[in-house]
């Protein structure tokens, strides 16, 4: 798995500041009766490991998210031997984690699984991130993934390595951070294309569903993603995890372009409440961002300067911030030591901020322009992008 380099602020499921970034899905879980077929998917799961000769105080960490949130559970090696038993609702994306020390999950040896039904086996002469996964058809066609991917994960490894290796004033540099962001994009589409041709192979696998998830990104778009998803079979689609799927497509049209854009209350840095609605009339952005989200930070210029330059002509901005509970003063901090001249709204939820989940946002910075008849005319405008749509719709 490669790290990426921070252009976005994700929400994710963390196991420390050391370890490498994971996001694990966790699909919509719909109450209503499947096909007797698909029932086959929920059960209990087996994973029997062996990991070279270690014994306690070493151990073994399993993580993966269900309907109930984020599932940790562990168990002492013992000559390299340990089992984990469970039982799941659908297949999840899990990550093995091994401790030498048994200190919980700060560990870089680590490899990425899918919890399904019936028994997985994970052998490695030494560490589990060099294991071999066997067992289990989701796991089977994870391996035949995993090699397709091994050339632009290895670029990226790569890529990262540069970046880690930079000097802190190299990094400031906004050629340097131009530079590492158009070889990282590259790379990204890269990777998308052996999504998409696995995908496109292998209709009839759930792991398809796991795959589109990666082909669309932090910010999927509707166009995108659906024919896609509409290219899958009957029973991936029907699946727990298609339905999941099939209803975040539902949500994407909702804050598609041309799609009128759901309306919100929140309060703003008094209290007071403030909606969506109070402005139409106007185009109006609804910018996502946080006090200590470092790329939002680095893009409010962007938005302060097209602010100044449009505000007398029609246009202006709705901040709406996930800052975390209790972290009101950073937040209005923020707003002042980076000029945010206009109304700001937040409940401190973090990401749970209740606007945030009506749009579906899980990467920040993101925005959404609004025009003035409450439909979106515009997403994910950045830098240039923002100038460019505003010189359109106002002219020069």
């Amino acid at each position: 798995m490669s790290v990426n380099l921070v252009s976005d602020c994700k929400y994710i499921n963390p196991i420390n500041k050391k370890m490498k970034k994971i996001t694990i899905y966790l699909g919509t879980v719909l109450l209503m009766s499947l096909p007797a077929i698909l029932h086959a998917q929920s059960g209990e799961f087996t994973i029997k490991g062996k990991v070279g000769q270690l014994s306690a105080p070493a151990k073994a960490y399993l993580m993966y998210s269900n309907s109930a949130g984020r599932q940790t559970d562990s168990a002492i090696l013992v000559k390299g031997a340990f089992t984990f038993t469970g039982k799941i609702e659908q297949p999840a994306n899990a990550y093995l984690i091994v401790n030498k020390k048994g200190a919980g999950l700060q560990s870089m040896d680590y490899i990425d699984l899918y919890v399904e039904n019936g028994s997985i086996s994970v052998n490695s002469p030494d560490s589990v991130k060099n294991a071999k996964i066997t067992g289990g058809p989701i796991n089977t066609d994870n391996a035949r993934l995993k090699v397709a991917l091994a050339p632009v994960n290895a670029k990226m490894e790569a890529l990262n390595k540069d970046y880690q290796a930079a000097t802190d004033e190299k990094r400031k540099s906004k050629e340097y951070n131009d530079e590492m962001t158009k070889r990282s994009e590259a790379l990204d589409r890269e990777q998308k294309v052996v999504y998409l041709a696995f995908i496109k192979a292998n209709p009839n696998s759930l792991l398809s569903i796991f795959a589109l998830q990666n082909y669309g990104g932090s910010i999927p778009e509707i166009a995108e993603v659906e024919p896609v998803f509409n290219s899958l079979s009957a029973n991936v689609q029907s699946s727990k995890i298609g339905i999941g799927y099939a209803a975040e497509i539902a949500k994407m049209k909702k804050t598609a372009i041309g799609a009128v854009a759901p309306d919100f209350t929140m309060a703003d840095t008094l209290g007071k409440p403030v909606s969506l609605h109070d402005f139409k009339g106007k185009y109006v952005l609804i910018d996502f961002w946080a006090s200590w989200c470092g790329p939002c930070r680095a893009e409010n210029p962007n938005v302060v300067a097209a602010y100044a330059t449009y505000q007398n002509k029609g246009f202006t901005v709705l901040g709406v911030s996930l800052d975390q509970p209790g972290a009101q003063a950073k937040w209005l901090k923020a707003i002042h030591d980076d000029h945010l001249t206009w109304t700001q709204v937040s409940d401190l939820k973090f990401w749970k901020n209740e606007a945030a989940q009506l749009y579906s946002v899980q990467v920040i910075p993101q925005n959404f322009l609004v025009g003035p008849d409450g439909k979106i005319v515009g997403k994910n405008l950045r830098g240039d992008d923002l100038n460019n749509k505003l010189k359109e719709l106002f002219g020069k």
